[in-house]
C-alpha cells in the first residue's frame, strides 16, 4: 500500500469498518458471563447492540445451550436466519473454523475437518462472508498472553491452556483451492485471515494462477504463537506488501487491540474488536464488553476526525457479491502488477484505464 502525501489526512481515507467478534469461542460463559451469549435469543441480541454502537461486520461463532462452542452447521443457520431479521443490513462473517473448542476434558483445541469447514459454502441463509486460514499453521493463541490477561479465566487451568496452545490450522493448498471455488459458487466472499506476509504471498500466487477471482478483503492476524507478533515492524512490512486495491483489518489480542486498532483508525485501515479478542480494559481492573470495545473505537475514530461507514458503506468498500473473471481482472482489481506476457522484460505495471 503506498502512503502518499495527504494519506493520513481523513478526507482522503474511506470511513471505518469496525469489525465486533462478540461470541469469544476461546472462552467459557464463566469468565465473563454479563458479555458471553449461551442462548439464541441472546446471541441475536448481542448482533443488535453490537450493530447500534457502530459494528456493520458480525464475526460469529455460536454456542450450545451448555455453554460450549457448537459444532453444529444448523446452530449456524439458526443463528443466521435470525440474524438476518434481526441486523438484515449487517455484513455477517462466519469463523472458518466453525468452532475450535476442545470437545472434551483433556482434548486439544483444533478445527474441523475438511469436509465439514467445506459444508459452510451450504449454509442457509448464507453469510456475506466466511474467513479462511491461509497454509497449516500453528495457531497458539496463548503464546503472548502473559498471565494477568489469564487471571480468574478458564484458560487459566493447565489443561484449556495447553489445549489452545497445542491448536493448529489445517489448511493446505488443495483444501484452500476449492474452499474458495465453492465458496465463490455459492455467492460467499472469502475473508482472508493472514498470520504473516508469506501466507499473503500464497495468495497473490493464487491470484496470478487464475484459482482465486476475488476481492482481496483481507485481515493482518498478529496473535503470535505461530503468527506475526504485534509490532511496527511487522505491520509495516505486511502493509507495504499489500496491494492498493486491498482492504485491510488489523486484529490483534489482549492488550494490543487497543494500541493496534488505533495504528489502523490513523493509517487508514479498518479495525476489529470484541470478546474473542480481548477482555480487559487496557489497566485490567475491570473486563471490558465488545459493546464498550465498538464505542470506544468510535469515539477515537471521530477524534482523528474520521467518520464511521454505515452498513451500505461498509458492504461498497468491502465489495461484497463482487466476483471476478479471469486472472487479469482479478490482478488489477486489487492493485497487484499484471501477469508477465512472453517476452516482457523490466518490471510491470498496469496500463493507465
Amino acid at each position: 500500500m503506498n502512503f502518499i502525501d495527504g494519506a493520513l489526512f481523513p478526507e482522503n481515507q474511506e470511513k471505518l469498518v469496525i469489525t465486533c467478534a462478540p461470541y469469544g469461542p476461546e472462552w467459557m460463559p464463566s469468565d465473563f458471563p454479563e458479555d458471553i451469549p449461551v442462548s439464541m435469543d441472546e446471541h441475536i441480541q448481542k448482533a443488535v447492540d453490537c450493530y447500534n454502537a457502530g459494528a456493520t461486520v458480525l464475526h460469529l461463532h455460536v454456542r450450545e445451550e451448555d455453554g460450549k462452542g457448537s459444532k453444529r452447521l444448523s446452530k449456524f443457520n439458526e443463528l443466521l436466519a435470525g440474524l438476518r431479521e434481526a441486523v438484515p443490513d449487517m455484513i455477517l462473517q462466519v469463523g472458518g473454523s466453525i468452532s475450535f473448542a476442545p470437545e472434551g476434558d483433556g482434548e486439544v483445541a483444533k478445527w474441523l475437518s475438511d469436509d465439514t469447514r467445506h459444508m459452510l459454502a451450504d449454509l442457509s441463509p448464507r453469510p456475506d462472508q466466511v474467513t479462511i486460514a491461509i497454509n497449516t499453521n500453528q495457531m497458539n493463541v496463548v503464546e503472548q498472553m502473559c498471565d494477568a490477561d489469564l487471571k480468574g479465566t478458564s484458560l487459566n487451568e493447565p489443561a484449556m491452556y495447553r489445549a489452545y496452545r497445542e491448536m493448529t490450522i489445517p489448511a493446505g493448498p488443495e483444501w484452500v483451492e476449492e474452499h474458495i471455488s465453492r465458496l465463490s459458487n455459492a455467492g460467499i466472499q472469502t475473508h482472508f485471515q493472514l498470520a504473516n506476509i508469506t501466507q499473503l504471498e500464497t495468495v497473490e500466487r493464487m491470484m496470478r494462477r487464475g484459482t482465486c477471482n476475488v476481492p482481496l478483503i483481507l485481515t493482518w492476524v498478529a496473535i503470535g504463537g505461530g503468527f506475526d507478533q504485534p509490532n511496527i515492524y511487522n505491520l509495516a512490512n505486511f502493509v507495504r506488501a499489500v496491494p492498493d486495491g486491498a482492504v485491510l483489518t488489523l486484529e490483534t489480542s489482549m492488550l494490543n487491540v487497543l494500541p493496534i486498532n488505533m495504528m489502523a483508525i490513523a493509517m487508514g485501515l479498518h479495525v476489529r474488536c470484541g470478546i474473542e479478542d480481548n477482555i480487559w480494559t487496557q489497566d485490567r481492573k475491570a473486563k471490558m464488553s465488545s459493546v464498550k470495545q465498538i464505542e470506544q473505537l468510535v469515539r477515537i475514530s471521530r477524534e482523528f476526525g474520521r467518520e464511521i461507514a454505515n452498513a451500505d458503506e461498509a458492504r461498497r468498500i468491502y465489495r461484497i457479491g463482487e466476483f471476478y473473471n479471469s486472472a487479469d481482472e482479478t490482478l488489477a482489481k486489487n492493485g497487484f502488477a499484471p501477469n508477465r506476457k512472453a517476452g516482457q522484460r523490466g518490471f510491470l505495471q498496469h496500463a493507465l484505464a
